[in-house]
């Protein structure tokens, strides 16, 4: 199984109602890259220019999704799983929307969360973003949150993070029984789960934001701890 590292860059973080505005990807296997702009049809917010520096006038010439679709496909073809930061909660469901978009499925690629495999194998870390990963691990700085760059970075990153388990193994462990022990994200982010205020945790639960499928570990364990009651 092929790895291909990528990344998108998009006008907000709302799948069905943003769009992507850069796409890139990484063959490290062929040793090949993939990186295009995306004309998103739409204005790009100013706050999403602060984070990605990608503007209006950056993406009014560059081609449509639909135009760099086969391409992207022609890319990843083979026997591949398509590797990103935060892949379950974002990227891939933004590939989702934006091939809806053009009528079309997604292609029945295989899918890994790096993200996940930090939350679960690295949980000794108070935080698991991609560059607070690259300082851990030691990697060169590079130009965050452009999306060719942290798609070289997170290939450095993972490829030590997992060693040389075979992908078909990492994908198991990820479906398997997953333990959290940290809290993953919030203003309480990297806190042993036992000291995050009970008050926060209600908030939390009051909310429905543990009600995502992502966060069932989380909930189960505030559930174990005593702090929250297992839903009937």
């Amino acid at each position: 199984m092929r790895p291909i590292y990528y990344d998108t860059e998009t006008t907000g973080v709302r799948p069905g109602k943003d769009r992507v505005i850069e796409l890139a990807a990484f063959d490290p296997v062929l040793n090949k890259t993939f990186c295009s702009l995306v004309n998103p049809q739409c204005p790009i917010p100013d706050e999403s220019t602060k984070i990605c520096h990608i503007n209006d006038d950056m993406v009014k010439d560059a081609p449509l999704f639909g135009d760099l679709a086969d391409q992207f496909i022609t890319f990843c073809e083979g026997e591949t799983v398509l590797i990103a930061h935060n892949n379950d909660s974002f990227d891939q469901l933004f590939l989702i929307d934006e091939f809806q978009r053009i009528g079309r499925k997604l292609p029945p690629w295989r899918f890994i969360d790096s993200l996940k495999w930090a939350r679960k194998y690295r949980n000794d870390l108070p935080r698991h973003n991609l560059q607070f990963l690259r300082e851990v691990y030691q990697i060169e700085a590079n130009q965050a949150h452009r999306a060719l760059d942290d798609v070289v970075v997170l290939h450095q990153i993972f490829s030590r993070m997992i060693d040389d388990l075979p992908f078909n193994t990492v994908i198991d462990l990820l479906n398997g029984p997953f333990e959290i022990t940290r809290m993953p994200f919030g203003k309480h982010q990297g806190k042993n789960l036992a000291d995050v205020p009970k008050d926060y945790v209600e908030w939390l639960d009051s909310s429905g934001a543990l009600d995502k499928k992502d966060n069932a570990p989380l909930r189960e364990g505030f559930v174990k701890l005593g702090i929250l009651r297992e839903k009937k």
